[in-house]
């Protein structure tokens, strides 16, 4: 009953908010040390197929748009060259001898890779082609197409996969600002989420109020959140991502 009393009145932990003030005050005099960025990689534009005279085409038609093109003459050659951290898309054969495109399309799947794909394929290829797009291929064109149709398409392949690149790499920066928070400041935090005011907060967790509006504090902080819809956002992002 005492406890639960001193937790809830907002009287300040002795202990606990001497060591948060204390940091703080050390904490105020380290000057932030900026480290260069390394310079993202270039979207490629990925062609795999084992007609010669097609990925040659290929190659040239997308080079002369002003992409960046590197071509496989197998899927194999492929999946053994391929970083999953390099943006672009793939433009890919649905049907070839070592390994057919739908099986490669299934092999990055179990990488969890999200390059867009775009099939080329014949008219009697159609349902195959129906069945990529069901397992996440963006688009596929009919042999033979424009030109301006696979530019076109890669165009928009290279938006959604720097769109798809963006998005994780904001769900990575902001793992990382969860795993520079304190075991407390996590409590803290997934309370907050979960919409607990301050004084709840210090009565789950037996600290005064003026502790969980320090820890509060330093959570907003390390995790850039301009408000706490955008902590919450954050957080659920993360978990669904």
């Amino acid at each position: 009953m005492g406890t639960g009393h001193e937790a809830s009145s907002g009287a300040p932990e002795p202990g606990e908010e001497g060591r948060l003030q204390e940091s703080e005050g050390i904490q105020s005099t380290i000057e932030p040390v900026t480290q260069p960025q390394p310079a993202p990689p270039v979207p490629q534009v990925f062609v795999v197929d084992d007609d010669s005279a097609i990925r040659e085409w290929l190659e040239v038609l997308l080079k002369a748009a002003g992409h960046n093109v590197v071509s496989f003459a197998s899927a194999p050659a492929f999946l053994e060259a391929y970083r999953q951290d390099q943006p672009g898309c793939l433009v890919l054969d649905i049907r070839m001898t070592e390994m057919s495109g739908l099986e490669l399309q299934a092999r990055l799947k179990e990488r969890d890779a999200l390059l867009p794909v775009i099939f080329i394929t014949s008219h009697g290829d159609v349902p195959m082609a129906v069945e990529a797009m069901r397992s996440g291929a963006v688009d596929f064109l009919l042999k033979p197409f424009q030109d301006t149709d696979l530019l076109d398409r890669v165009s928009q392949a290279l938006a959604m996969d720097a769109a798809n690149q963006a998005e994780r790499s904001e769900l990575a920066a902001i793992r990382e600002r969860i795993a520079c928070l304190t075991p407390r400041e996590l409590e803290v935090m997934q309370l907050v989420v979960q919409g607990r005011a301050n004084k709840v907060i210090a009565t789950d967790l037996k600290l005064s109020q003026r502790t969980v509006e320090i820890h509060r504090a330093r959570v907003m902080d390390k995790m850039g959140a301009t408000s706490l819809a955008h902590l919450v956002r954050m957080v659920l992002d993360v978990e669904a991502g």
